[in-house]
């Protein structure tokens, strides 16, 4: 497994930020498009605080293990592959015993500056937010400062640092627990407080 070195920047102004990946000579990779996701967790996942994921990116479709060691900037462990079609392999590991437990969709920008990778999140029931991925925590943070973002608001780990950062009184782990998370669907009780 390789060691992903990401961190996230909340609350963000989606033109602003566009405006400063240009300025720093930033290059759009994907402009922002609808992603669809399954997420699948077995016993001994959660034991690990892993999930597997089947993600449809517009472009390709991967199958990811991913496992958050910490909260921290090289916290979160990945190892990805490639596979041809969503719901084929959705279908085969639902077969195999692996049901999803939660479908999700997002939409993302993907920039490139450098070796730097930028992508602009939306995600349902909370603002735009950035993610910043980079092969050292330099070119990282070399990125965050020319993109102006605040290294103190960072967030870093899954979703669920997301999610916990605007729905503190959440009675869930997070998305993971929302068997349905789409744009129309209304906020989960859930993550209100408000228990089931």
């Amino acid at each position: 497994m390789q060691t992903e070195i990401e961190v996230k920047f909340v609350d963000v102004d989606i033109d602003e930020i566009r405006g400063r990946l240009k300025k720093a000579g930033a290059e759009l990779k994907h402009p922002m498009r609808l992603m669809r996701r399954v997420l699948i967790e077995q016993p001994e996942h959660e034991q690990r605080n892993a999930f597997i994921r089947v993600r449809d990116e517009g472009d390709r479709v991967t199958l990811t293990y991913k496992e958050q060691k910490s909260a921290t900037l090289h916290g979160v462990k990945e190892i990805e592959v490639t596979v041809g079609d969503f719901e084929k392999t959705v279908e085969l590991l639902s077969l195999a015993g692996w049901k999803y437990k939660t479908r999700q969709e997002s939409r993302r920008e993907t920039w490139k500056l450098n070796d730097v990778e930028v992508v602009i999140d939306e995600r349902p029931w909370v603002p735009p937010y950035i993610e910043i991925e980079g092969p050292s925590e330099h070119a990282v943070r070399d990125v965050a400062d020319k993109l102006k973002c605040d290294w103190n608001s960072a967030l870093y780990g899954n979703e669920k640092s997301l999610y916990q950062h605007y729905f503190p009184n959440m009675t869930v782990r997070g998305l993971i627990d929302i068997p349905s998370v789409r744009f129309e669907d209304p906020i989960p009780k859930e993550f209100l407080g408000k228990k089931s």
